[in-house]
């Protein structure tokens, strides 16, 4: 398989609006419908406008994206939230760990980022590559998402870079 990295692009939106659209994939999400789901990937991708994004192409083709949301203020420029998405039918293959090596890279070469943050939603299966790459848990909030009547709690995860 050819795999490549590269900057994100605003022509990766489509392919991060069908990746969430997946019922599937969603449930890991804040998102619940495609309006959501639109804005959300037009932020996203949004980022790529200075720089902090990366996709993963295989086969020439997006298969994956990953996001550091620079913050703008230089009290908080030492940290950051990033997001992840890798397309179903390539997870478990190593595209999400190629890319977030290459997230971390880029967060300390290019934007001398000290901590990097995420939020994990209870018993996605993604938790366990962000454990493996070294992020540890640093809090967690019981009652954050509420789909169907039911809560799942989120998970705040941090690496030290």
């Amino acid at each position: 398989m050819d795999i490549t990295v590269r900057l994100t692009q605003l022509e990766d939106a489509p392919h991060l609006i069908e990746w969430l659209s997946d019922e599937k994939v969603l449930c890991w999400f804040p998102m619940s419908d495609a309006r959501e789901i639109e804005d959300a990937a037009r932020i996203w991708v949004g980022y790529s406008k200075i720089g902090s994004g990366l996709t993963v192409l295989c086969e020439g083709e997006p298969c994956g994206l990953a996001t550091l949301y620079i913050q703008p203020y230089k009290k908080l420029a030492h940290t950051c939230l990033f997001s992840i998405i890798v397309k179903k039918e390539l997870r478990g293959q190593g595209v999400g760990q190629l890319l977030l090596e290459r997230l971390i890279e880029m967060a300390k070469l290019k934007f001398h980022i000290e901590i990097l943050h995420l939020e994990v939603y209870e018993g996605n299966p993604a938790q366990r590559l962000y454990e493996k790459m070294g992020f540890v848990e640093f809090g967690r909030q019981s009652h954050f998402i509420k789909e169907k009547g039911v809560f799942s709690a989120k998970i705040l995860m941090q690496k030290k870079l």
